[in-house]
């Protein structure tokens, strides 16, 4: 009775067959979730590639950091490839890019406390002594602006065998400092074992939520 109307001749959709197609369209679908979220942050638009020393980078993700719910900056994190642990991404070699927009005014004294505050908590007492130099060399280059306004982006990229950069809305700002210890110690305030926020740090490791909230 059930198969009045139908030719009993026809033979039945193989359904397996459909399935790859199915899969496929699933993660095209979740791919594209993910580059909406990777792309907008707290109503920040966020770039999805940089160029740094002339080697194109991938976000690898971002967040907004936010205190006592406050809004302060949204981050987004630059690097050659992808990575999805913070020693991985610490390490990676070639060019790497910080890039904080600020969703408030910042004096760049409070930036240049903070960028102290993190790197001291990240480090070892030796480790720090050992980085003054290159951090008091940071500082001369970022207290001179006076205010970070709200919009701005302020980023520390990376290049080899030059060092770390200061950039401004695009502008570099005075001279890289040499070496890689010291990128490696800003680029631990966020992926460190003492993070200045934890779920920034997920945040900013491929697929974490993306609000961080200290």
């Amino acid at each position: 009775m059930c198969n009045i109307g139908k030719d009993s001749r026809e033979s039945p959709t193989p359904r397996p067959a459909l399935w790859p197609l199915t899969l496929v369209a699933v993660t095209l679908i979740i791919a594209a979730i993910g580059a909406v979220r990777a792309a907008d942050v707290a109503g920040v638009r966020i770039d999805q590639s940089v160029r740094v020393g002339g080697i194109d980078l991938v976000l690898n993700d971002a967040g907004l950091r936010s205190s006592f719910m406050t809004s302060i900056y949204v981050i987004g994190l630059y690097l050659p490839e992808p990575r999805t642990s913070a020693d991985a991404a610490i390490s990676v070699a070639g060019p790497k890019r910080i890039a904080l927009t600020l969703m408030r005014d910042v004096s760049a004294q409070s930036l240049v406390v903070a960028l102290y505050e993190g790197v001291r908590d990240n480090t070892s007492e030796a480790e720090f002594a050992h980085l003054k130099n290159s951090t008091d060399a940071l500082a001369a280059i970022m207290l001179p602006l006076q205010v970070a306004k709200k919009g701005d982006v302020v980023a520390i990229d990376y290049v080899p065998n030059s060092g770390a950069q200061v950039v401004v809305n695009d502008r570099s700002i005075g001279q890289a400092i040499p070496g890689k210890d010291l990128y490696r110690a800003l680029i631990k305030i966020w992926l460190g074992d003492a993070p200045v926020d934890t779920k920034l740090k997920r945040a900013l490791l491929l697929g974490a939520p993306l609000k961080g909230v200290l």
